[in-house]
């Protein structure tokens, strides 16, 4: 499993996206007390969601 880094922040671009308010709420309960945005949570959540989604991938070739 992936560690949790504090991201670098890169060049970004503005995405709308909606979150079930259930999902909002348990993300923003983990943060609390953390210098950690919800965003900054959000993008690290998809970077790991996608380097296991390659390794899924290599370990079925």
């Amino acid at each position: 499993m992936k560690k949790f880094k504090i991201p670098q922040i890169p060049q970004t671009t503005s995405k709308s996206i909606r979150f079930p308010n259930d999902v909002i709420d348990e993300v923003e309960s983990v943060l609390v007390g953390t210098d950690c945005t919800f965003s900054a949570f959000v993008v690290e959540a998809v970077r790991v969601a996608l380097e296991n989604l390659k390794e899924e991938s290599a370990e079925d070739e």
